[in-house]
């Protein structure tokens, strides 16, 4: 199969491979948003990149060729002298990539003959000492520095603080603005004119949820060898006979992933690297104890040469840590520069999906293409970014951090500044003041309206959008963070290890997110309380209720948006909660078949035990005695029937605990542990603990193990249960959440408002109910989806509970598995086992 007609795939592409890719390219090309799904051992990465990239090349010559055609003259010019313009503008085309594509050739071609030589060479620049350890305090900075500026204005539509002529976001200096700008860094949240006049490359952003995806998807591009986008560069360059243009990719990162300043990378949390470093780069902190590899005049043209370097090679986040290293110059933001000329941009989701993120970075989407891999929890993801949730105890650390601040610059502080600080106290106290007043008696949990914690004395004559205002400005709670932080390593002594312990908690910046949700509360959001069992763990939570407006501006920017993952179904919520607002012509679907036959799959619902109790595992009838002992002994006359490991999944922890409790109370434990070593996930036990425990249980034993995990727990995705390890996957219920909860019940209401306003009265209880089965059944496709990893592995997948012979539940299983349901599912207890049975002497004996 040619090259092109197989999308450039490195190897032989499999027939649902090709589908994919085809269905993947149209969608592209006709601008619209895709759901693809294509399950775990289909090779998904791999035809998601040949697609996309084979689109990208193609349509890029395809717009030479057109702009070189478009060329015309006028009515009385000779045909000689068009030609001679389309052939002098192509040649001027050429010469700008070809001159890119020279340098960064030869950054390659130096590269490789280090490898040759096996030795690491000399460095590319002058290494700069990354840790000075003669002094440990040299990275705690004056307290000084963390003084208010003085503030004067109330303007909520410029940005003037007095004492800082820098950026107000960054605390830069007026010069270290210019040099950024200079190479190409997008550090305002408005862009500048020559920004956006700047040529942006076509380009695909590629985002997955971890790191740990991403470099294993940029392995996957590290195999693909296209054509050049423009073949004749390819020859004015190397005089290649096959014409193969190196891919330009770029990796993009946090601060916590890219930061290589140790005194700073160090730190504990995302959050507190973030501070530090933009404290390091403020204005007011003395030249000496700025962060020295942050650019500046004098390490220009080491970020140049990152920019080349970054572009020249296909590289992970840590390669990119590493040339940082190397040229003594942040990646973090030496990054920046690199991503116009780009071809493809990996990124994590929160650098995605956070507008506030994309402009701090000076990302444009318009008209580019979005991929977001691993798309099954996208809107969970995107519901998270923007739900804040503070504890008493936390209100009560953010007043007494302040105190501390205001004990040290009281004397400093006047007008304005006194005025806002004086009306933070007030919010904090009056939202303390409510959490205060809840009593579990009058309910544990509940709904709040914004006014409700707006109460307090005094705070009915605050302005909200001035005082949010004054906070962004001033930047408050990053100096009274910075200033409690440094006082605290100044006081406390060195560890054993030599290093200061990080002890400060970073919250007043937190409850400022609480505040902007106060001052302009979302009609898809919803404020609730949870009552702890200590008063200090008592809650107020700010909880976004519908992720589609919040991703819409990702989708009117983009050309086209493709969501991908190896278990979308149910593919119906995509449309309901993502894209109500598109019309059903801009959506294209693709559920990918496995590629395994049929027949090493063995799907099956079991409805009752073996005496016919039935299995309902409902939240009115899960808690039966009777129920846990049916389901106890069923998989007990099971277990020795699976070969090697047995993995089973159960709605929730509280409900895992109460079963193992009661099958150690009644001996059906002890029987079981003489069928299989047993283990358990429990919300306290590490995942690679569980995990390696079982799979040397699994390798070790004749017998095999049975792990006991929870659906939507940290073994139920992106773990790999592949071959002997997962040769049946049992599913205990469906795990509907509570419809009892205060969330839930919210949830619950607002998607039937919606879809009354939309359709009439009669679509509400419809909505609902589709909402929460499919929300039930996204859960339980990630966690069958653990087992039959590759074209060769087969598995069991049992469903325990007689709902599952429900056809609007089977109708939300992947396609994959529905093709291998037992006809006549659910006939009972004796046939399931006997089929079973028949199974797996099959699959042991072939």
């Amino acid at each position: 199969m040619a090259g092109a007609e197989k999308f450039y795939h490195p190897y032989e592409p499999y027939d649902i491979q090709l589908q994919f890719m085809r269905a993947l390219y149209d969608c592209i090309e006709q601008g619209k948003i895709g759901v693809f799904e294509s399950p775990t051992g289909t090779g998904k990465s791999l035809s998601l990149a040949c697609g996309s990239l084979t689109w990208l090349r193609d349509h890029k010559r395809k717009e030479f060729d057109e702009s070189i055609a478009s060329i015309e003259g006028d009515d009385d010019e000779p045909e000689w002298m068009v030609q001679h313009s389309r052939e002098e503008k192509k040649n001027q085309v050429i010469q700008k990539r070809a001159e890119l594509e020279t340098k960064l050739e030869r950054i390659r071609q130096h590269e490789r003959k280090i490898r040759d030589r096996q030795e690491n060479g000399p460095p590319l620049a002058k290494k700069r000492k990354l840790d000075d350890d003669s002094s440990k305090d040299a990275d705690i900075l004056d307290d000084e520095q963390f003084a208010l500026d003085d503030y004067e204005s109330d303007d909520e539509g410029t940005k003037t603080l007095t004492a800082n002529n820098g950026n107000t976001e960054l605390g830069l200096s007026k010069e270290t603005q210019a040099l950024m700008q200079k190479l190409g860094y997008g550090i305002s949240v408005l862009p500048k004119a020559e920004d956006m006049e700047a040529e942006d490359e076509l380009k695909i952003y590629f985002c997955s949820r971890t790191h740990s995806q991403l470099s294993q998807f940029v392995n996957e591009l590290r195999r693909i060898d296209l054509p050049a986008a423009i073949p004749a560069i390819q020859e004015e360059i190397k005089k290649k006979p096959t014409l193969s243009e190196e891919l330009k990719h770029l990796s993009l990162g946090s601060r916590k992933n890219l930061c290589i300043n140790a005194k700073v990378s160090s730190l504990k949390s995302m959050t507190a690297v973030n501070e530090r470093c933009l404290e390091l780069q403020d204005a007011k902190t003395p030249k000496e104890k700025k962060c020295p590899f942050v650019p500046n005049k004098e390490n220009e043209g080491s970020v140049l040469d990152f920019q080349h370097h970054a572009l020249a090679k296909i590289r992970d986040i840590e390669d990119l840590g590493v040339l940082g290293k190397k040229l003594s110059v942040c990646p973090y933001y030496a990054t920046r520069p690199a991503v116009k000329p780009s071809e493809i941009v990996t990124l994590p989701y929160p650098l995605l999906l956070q507008k506030t993120a994309r402009e701090a970075l000076g990302l444009s989407l318009k008209n580019h293409i979005v991929i977001i891999d691993e798309a099954h929890n996208l809107m969970d993801a995107i519901s998270g970014i923007h739900t804040v949730e503070v504890s008493l105890q936390q209100f009560h650390l953010a007043r007494a951090q302040l105190t501390t601040y205001l004990q040290r610059f009281r004397n400093r502080l006047k007008g304005k500044n006194r005025v806002y600080i004086t009306q933070v106290v007030r919010l904090l106290d009056s939202i303390s003041s409510f959490l205060q007043s809840l009593d579990a008696k009058k309910g544990a949990e509940g709904v709040l309206q914004a006014t409700d914690l707006l109460k307090g004395k005094g705070v009915d004559q605050i302005n909200l959008y001035k005082l949010m205002h004054y906070l962004q400005e001033s930047k408050l709670a990053r100096k009274v963070e910075g200033y409690v932080s440094v006082e605290q390593q100044k006081q406390q002594k060195l560890d054993s290890s030599g290093s200061t312990k990080e002890v400060t908690v970073l919250v007043l910046t937190h409850i400022t997110n609480l505040f902007m949700v106060l001052t302009n509360p979302a009609k898809e959001g919803r404020l609730f309380y949870t009552v702890g069992e200590e008063k200090t763990q008592t809650k107020v939570k700010y909880m976004l209720l519908d992720p589609s407006e919040h991703f819409r501006d990702i989708v009117e920017e983009a050309r086209a948006v493709i969501l991908a993952g190896g278990t979308m179904s149910p593919m119906s919520d995509y449309m309901t909660q993502l894209f109500p607002y598109l019309d059903k012509t801009r959506i294209t679907t693709l559920s990918c078949g496995h590629v395994i036959p049929t027949t090493n799959l063995f799907v099956s619902p079991v409805v009752s035990s073996h005496n016919n109790t039935d299995f309902t595992f409902s939240f009115s009838s899960r808690n039966l005695a009777s129920t846990m002992t049916a389901l106890g002994d069923s998989i007990l006359r099971l277990l020795p029937s699976i070969p090697h490991g047995c993995v089973a999944f159960f709605p929730s922890y509280s409900y895992l605990e109460q079963v193992v409790s009661h099958w150690q109370s009644t001996g059906l434990w002890a029987k079981m542990q003489k069928a299989k070593t047993i283990l358990k996930e429990t919300q306290q036990t590490g995942t690679e603990e569980v995990l390696a425990a079982y799979t040397t249980a699994v390798h070790s034993s004749p017998r095999g193990a049975f792990l006991l995990a929870v659906i939507g727990g940290r073994l139920s995705e992106g773990i790999n249960f592949s071959d002997s390890l997962g040769r049946c996957v049992m599913v205990i219920g469906l795990p509907y959440a509570n419809p009892n909860t205060a969330e839930q019940k919210a949830k619950t209401a607002y998607v039937a408002e919606k879809a009354i306003a939309a359709h009439g009265a009669a679509a509400g209880a419809t909505a609902a109910r589709d909402f929460a089965d499919n929300t039930c059944m996204r859960a339980v496709n990630q966690a069958i989806g653990r087992a039959v990893r590759h074209k060769n592995d087969w598995s069991a997948i049992l469903l325990f509970d007689g709902r599952y012979t429900q056809k609007r539940i089977q109708d939300r299983l992947p396609g994959w598995i529905k093709a291998s349901l037992r006809e006549g599912s659910g006939r009972g207890f004796g046939e399931v086992e006997k089929g079973l049975k028949e199974f797996y002497a099959r699959r042991m004996a072939g």
